[in-house]
């Protein structure tokens, strides 16, 4: 790792750019599972009788809510950028790894910060 203390201008460019792209993926992700989950809750069954479709009810619900808390993940780092705080480690103020930013971009920990957490 190296001695500087926050990304450059450019860098941080390029992590936006990857950053909107996976927003852009998961809203559409998180689009579709609506849709599926709106057409499921319209379908009348009885609540005794159908319990596969109230189980895929459920599933596409928690896909759903699970898709919006990624998409909450993604905004934030994209405001950690415009503030110049992204890619900083919450726990121990280092700058966490160009590599880990680029395969996890909303990371808000560094590798040794997640390993010392168990």
């Amino acid at each position: 790792m190296s001695d500087k203390s926050r990304y450059t201008e450019s860098e941080l460019q390029e992590f936006q750019t990857l950053l909107q792209k996976k927003v852009d993926v998961a809203v559409a992700e998180l689009s579709e599972n609506k849709d599926q989950l709106q057409k499921k809750n319209s379908i009348k069954f009885n609540y005794l009788e159908d319990s596969a479709l109230m189980a895929e009810r459920e599933y596409l619900n928690n896909q759903a809510n699970r898709q919006q808390k990624f998409i909450n993940h993604l905004h934030n780092a994209l405001k950690r950028i415009e503030n110049k705080t992204y890619g900083i480690c919450r726990e121990t103020g280092n700058l966490i790894s160009k590599e880990r930013l680029m395969a996890v971009p909303h990371a808000t920990l560094s590798i040794e910060a997640k390993k010392a957490r168990g």
